[in-house]
């Protein structure tokens, strides 16, 4: 199998973790090679047939329990969150590439190396589990992170607003404080993971603003707008609330216009 989309729907529609993670690299090697084939033949499945690993238990938000870092608990608990946020990117960034059609090449390029280096962050943060002998799905995890997108499946400026822009686009401005915490209690080996997700995070929020602004440029809107639509329209209460990180959201590709309004309350 050297085709990208066949790749995609298998990395989507099977739930075995280990062949997605080796799917992944697999597509990513094919790249690199020069052996990837991006022709487009088969129809696309719709998103409900999207299957995800039957653990961890996924649970609302406000069901997550509380626990401080400070703890042996708090810290298994931190990281558990982190893998199954870097486990979803995974699927994310195949959906993403695998659902709209029609674009250029190096779109697909782009959202193929993104999802690689999520699956390299989920493999670092599943091994630093392991070493306190817990496994990814032994603890429950959000579930929500996948509804945006649902909600998005047929609007690809409402994905790009939606994911990389919002969702991923908050892990710049609250990843700082954690990487400082974990600092304090001499975890290097956490900080060193949480640097190299916010450095590569930074880049995959860059590629989404670029992709963002070229769809609008192609339909003839004026993105800054049709940004601030797009998140009032799907975003629950409105728009995420800050503190904002506006120097690397700035390096990723917002301008100050988009940050003067999420600033705004």
């Amino acid at each position: 199998m050297n085709n990208l989309f066949e790749i995609a729907e298998a990395c989507l529609h099977h739930p075995n973790i280990d062949e997605k993670l080796a799917l992944t690299h697999y597509a990513k090697f094919l790249f690199d090679t020069e052996q990837l084939d991006f022709k487009s033949n088969n129809p696309v499945l719709t998103i409900e047939r999207v299957k995800f690993p039957e653990k961890p238990i996924l649970q609302a938000p406000r069901l997550m329990p509380k626990r401080k870092l400070t703890s042996p608990e708090g810290m298994i608990a931190f990281f558990h969150a982190i893998a199954h946020v870097e486990f979803v990117a995974i699927y994310l960034a195949w959906d993403l590439l695998y659902r709209f059609r029609g674009l250029p090449v190096q779109f697909y390029q782009d959202w193929l190396c993104v999802a690689d280096e999520e699956a390299q962050h989920f493999e670092l943060i599943r091994q630093h589990l392991r070493n306190y002998n817990i496994g990814y799905g032994d603890l429950p995890a959000h579930g929500g992170l996948w509804d945006h997108a649902v909600e998005t499946a047929n609007d690809l400026l409402a994905r790009l607003a939606l994911v990389p822009r919002c969702m991923e686009a908050r892990g710049l401005d609250v990843t700082p404080a954690i990487i400082t915490k974990f600092a304090a209690l001499r975890d290097d080996a956490g900080v060193a993971i949480l640097n190299r997700i916010l450095n590569d995070e930074v880049k995959h929020v860059e590629r989404g603003s670029y992709w963002f602004k070229i769809v609008c440029s192609q339909k003839g809107l004026e993105s800054e707008t049709q940004y601030q639509a797009l998140i009032s329209q799907y975003y629950r209460g409105g728009k995420p609330k800050g503190p904002f990180n506006r120097a690397m959201r700035k390096i990723a590709g917002f301008s100050d216009a988009e940050l003067d309004w999420l600033e705004a309350g």
